[in-house]
């Protein structure tokens, strides 16, 4: 038998960090994951994690311990296959490092991921972000850069990773007006500034002030947001907003509702779908494919022009209040 805890270790020094330089993001979440799957199998085994080997982790038990994720921790299946994802890297590794347990390894590699559905994206429509954006109060400090934050991300559509990690610096209010921003996958890129959002970010940044290095956003005591508190932030603000725009209680809004939101104002502006993977930080075409899914104006006009010969275009709308009520059910 070979204890795990050597390799899991070189995973993270040399595989991870050292030769992949994944993200700090990466790192954390597959700590997540191995931390989450030793303390399930110590309360399963009665073993420290220390002393936990291969044999301990047999694709039955990294089934089982899936399991446990979904039904004991309520996860979904997205982010049981996120786990699953980092067990196989783990996996990978040491198949090169112990030979002896290639036939373990393998069964393991072969657990399959669970197959998920693609709800609709979530999106706000022009009226809601105008309530979103007045929900802050404008007479405190946290109040105007909240307001601020939110211009700048219904604007630009940026991640919250990529929101709490600005700095001064990667602002350029002058002349072609721009953020610049490191976003997924090391990929840095730059953002245009519309003349609404400069005017915020500029009256953001005269009261904030500050050095180049030093965060956009920052919490009362002058340490940068985190990401937690950014989504925390808006949904606090969504909440307040719909007591104005009731549509808002509809909808589960985040950080993320926003970039759709970025978007989706994108598409109805006639923007294609190559520039819109471009300026969300995308690489590949159809990761922006389900904004034409959830644009219901676009298929309107489908439909429009599917009409039959000397008809006015159009869906059919009963004139009779009966008709009409029968035709809602």
């Amino acid at each position: 038998m070979t204890r795990i805890a050597p390799t899991l270790q070189a995973f993270f020094t040399d595989r991870l960090i050292a030769q992949r330089q994944v993200s700090p993001h990466t790192v954390a979440a597959y700590r997540d994951t191995f931390r989450l799957l030793f303390v399930y199998l110590t309360d399963t085994t009665g073993k420290t994690p220390v002393d936990i080997d291969f044999d301990d982790l047999d694709a039955a038990t990294i089934t089982a311990f899936l399991g446990h994720l979904e039904v004991g921790r309520g996860v979904k299946a997205t982010t049981r296959n996120a786990r699953l994802a980092a067990l196989r890297s783990l996996f990978r590794y040491a198949s090169y490092r112990h030979p002896e347990h290639a036939e373990l390894i393998a069964r393991v590699l072969d657990i399959p991921a669970k197959r998920t559905g693609r709800p609709l994206v979530t999106f706000l429509a022009a009226e809601e972000i105008d309530a979103l954006l007045a929900a802050p109060d404008l007479t405190t400090w946290t109040g105007r850069r909240d307001h601020t934050l939110m211009v700048l991300a219904v604007q630009t559509g940026l991640r919250v990773s990529e929101l709490a990690a600005i700095r001064l610096r990667h602002l350029h209010l002058g002349r072609g007006p721009h953020v610049r921003v490191n976003g997924k996958g090391r990929k840095e890129r730059v953002t245009p500034l519309t003349a609404h959002t400069v005017t915020a970010v500029a009256a953001w940044l005269h009261e904030r002030g500050g050095d180049p290095d030093d965060a956009l956003f920052p919490t009362s005591a002058g340490t940068p947001l985190g990401r937690d508190a950014i989504r925390k932030l808006v949904v606090k603000h969504s909440r307040t907003a719909a007591a104005t725009c009731p549509s808002l209680t509809t909808k589960q809004i985040g950080v993320h509702t926003l970039r759709h939101s970025a978007a989706m104002n994108l598409l109805t502006n006639g923007v294609d779908l190559a520039t819109i993977a471009l300026w969300l930080g995308h690489e590949q075409l159809r990761t922006v494919q389900h904004y034409l899914h959830a644009d219901l104006d676009l298929k309107e006009r489908a439909l429009a022009r599917t009409a039959p010969p000397n008809t006015a275009p159009g869906r059919y709308r009963p004139s009779d209040p009966i008709l009409a009520f029968l035709e809602s059910l």
